[in-house]
Formats: structure tokens, C-alpha cells, sequence
């Protein structure tokens, strides 16, 4: 285990609600993190700084002294096309906020900003290479993106990637890629994973801010409707066919690649398809998403599915000692 005890003292799950674009907000953070898992939202998830700025407010109000709430994190992406990074950080430093997750970039000068006031860093790689360049920049975790992730993954078999990183990398490492039940969340751990970082199984709960029509989308597609692309964005994502043929997009034109801009992301669409926004991403792991049930129920039932696996692996052991 090298999870910080900042971490394990106030979990009741191995679990990271990972942050989504225009999917997670303060509800959600908060009913997650009152759940016993780490809640996290995209500082750019609110249109403006300040706005960003309220809602962290507003979670650490919600959360309080409660000595069972589990802390929450921002995701902030490290790239140039991103306008608000400085500003996004100095509200986190402001708030002290207990974990920060990068995206696109492990800055050196970063880290040591949120070290400063004892915060912790976890940032997503979808290689050995990205993950060795991290782990050089001082993160204190990994968040292993492998084959069939919501949003923004990689194409490495999550069994490889584990092994590769932990080579090297003997600090906290969370998996990413189509965990979508306790005994999946228990599988990442029997792997050699710390956390199980889930996403598309988090897009289908109450508090969620993505449409009754994108749920519905996640409970009706399977494996074959989810496609891998960089046209969408210009980093290769996972998004669900059904949405991407009513944007217009076809088969050939997923081949292509786009520029990526996250200034764009900031500007809400004027007209027509927007990546995220009416081009729905989601893992492989939608195949186990059949209904909408509250944060609660749902870690109720994650909690319950994870001791039954831990269980069966206990059983097993004696089985084959």
C-alpha cells in the first residue's frame, strides 16, 4: 500500500470519482466525497476563475469538520492552450486544496506550489514513457489511463501498464479503464493499483451534470459503440458512436486529428456539435451501467460488491495455498 494516510485515515473506499468535463460539479463532489470517496471536479468544469473559485468555497462549506467526508481534488490541465492554469492554481493554493490532478503536462514549478502547503499531485499518464517523465517531476501519484477509459486514454492493457509503471514508480498509483463495480475496484487492487480511478460509472448517478439523454446513451451502448479517436478534441479519446453520427462525423473522418485547444473549451458553442458538450464520451465499462441511482446508493452498493470480491479472494487463497 503507499497510499499517504492523509488518504487512508478518511476513505471508505479505494476509489477516486474522477473529474469530467461539464459532468462533475459541487453536487457531485460533495455527495461523493460524504460518501467516503475522493470527489474531484475540471477547474474549468465553471466558465471564470472566480466562479471556480466559489464552488471550492462552497464544497469545503458543505464538507466541513465531518470527520467521515473524504477530501477532495481539482483537476487542472497543464497545457499551453489553456488560459486559466495560473489563475486556476492560485485559487487551489488559496484553498489548500488536498489533491490536485494534472493532465497534459507534470510541471516541476506546479508540484512544488501545491507541496507548499501539503497537497498532493496525482497526474494521468497512458504510457511507461509519460509516466517515467512524471515521476521524475516529483508527483506523488499515477493515474495509470489504459485501453477502453472514458474521455481522454490510452490503448496499453491495463495488466501491462500496472507492471511497467511499477518498475520504476513505488509512490501511489490509481487505474483508470473500465472499473464499474466493487469486484472491478478490487481487481485494480489485486493488480498492484492503490486507487481505481472511475468515470463513466459516475456519469450515471443523480448528482451528475450530464443530460437524461447522454445516461440513456451509456445504458443502451456496448463495447462495439465505443470508438477511440483524436478528431474530436486532438487527444485521443473515447466517445460513444450514436453521439458522434448525429454531430455528423463519419467513420473516415475519425481517422483525422484535431488542434488541440482547451481556450476553445471555455467558449460555449455557438451552433452545432461541440466536443463533450453534445459529443458524449464514455469508457468501455458502460456495458455494466444500467441505471441512474443516487452517489450514495451507488457506494452503498460499490462497498458491497468490493468486500464480496475481497471475500472470494480470501477463499480462493486457501483454496490454492
Amino acid at each position: 500500500m503507499a497510499l499517504p494516510s492523509s488518504l487512508t485515515n478518511r476513505l471508505r473506499l479505494p476509489v477516486v470519482a474522477a473529474p469530467m468535463f461539464l459532468i462533475s460539479g459541487p453536487e457531485m463532489v460533495i455527495a461523493a466525497c460524504k460518501s467516503g470517496i475522493l470527489g474531484s471536479f475540471p477547474a474549468l468544469n465553471h466558465r471564470t476563475t472566480e466562479g471556480f473559485d466559489q464552488w471550492c468555497t462552497g464544497i469545503e462549506e458543505a464538507l466541513g469538520d465531518d470527520p467521515n467526508a473524504a477530501p477532495y481534488g481539482v483537476n487542472l490541465i497543464v497545457h499551453r492552450s489553456n488560459p486559466r492554469l495560473q489563475a486556476d492554481l492560485e485559487v487551489c493554493i488559496k484553498h489548500k486544496v488536498p489533491v490536485i490532478i494534472t493532465s497534459l503536462g507534470a510541471v516541476p514549478e506546479l508540484i512544488e506550489a501545491v507541496h507548499s502547503y501539503g497537497g498532493l499531485v496525482f497526474h494521468d499518464v497512458t504510457n511507461r514513457r509519460h509516466a517515467a517523465k512524471a515521476a521524475a517531476a516529483g508527483v506523488d501519484g499515477l493515474i495509470a489511463v489504459c485501453a477502453g477509459a472514458g474521455g481522454h486514454a490510452g490503448e496499453v492493457n491495463p495488466l501491462a501498464l500496472v507492471a511497467e509503471i511499477r518498475e520504476f514508480f513505488d509512490k501511489t498509483l490509481l487505474l483508470s479503464g473500465c472499473i464499474s463495480s466493487g469486484s472491478d475496484v478490487a481487481a485494480a487492487l489485486q493488480m498492484g493499483a492503490d486507487l481505481a480511478y472511475m468515470g463513466t460509472r459516475f456519469i450515471n448517478v443523480k448528482e451528475s451534470q450530464a443530460p437524461e439523454e447522454y445516461q440513456q446513451m451509456i445504458i443502451d451502448c456496448g463495447t462495439k459503440d465505443i470508438v477511440y479517436s483524436a478528431a474530436v478534441s486532438g487527444v485521443p479519446a473515447n466517445f460513444m458512436w450514436p453521439s458522434l453520427a448525429e454531430a455528423g462525423f463519419t467513420k473516415e473522418m475519425l481517422k483525422e486529428t484535431a488542434e488541440i485547444d482547451f481556450g476553445k473549451e471555455l467558449t460555449p458553442p455557438k451552433e452545432g456539435a461541440k466536443a463533450w458538450k453534445t459529443i458524449w464520451s464514455a469508457g468501455q465499462g458502460c456495458v455494466a451501467v444500467k441505471d441512474v441511482p443516487t452517489m450514495a446508493e451507488l457506494t452503498d452498493r460499490l462497498s458491497e460488491e468490493f468486500r464480496a470480491a475481497i471475500l472470494r479472494q480470501q477463499q480462493l487463497l486457501q483454496t490454492y495455498a
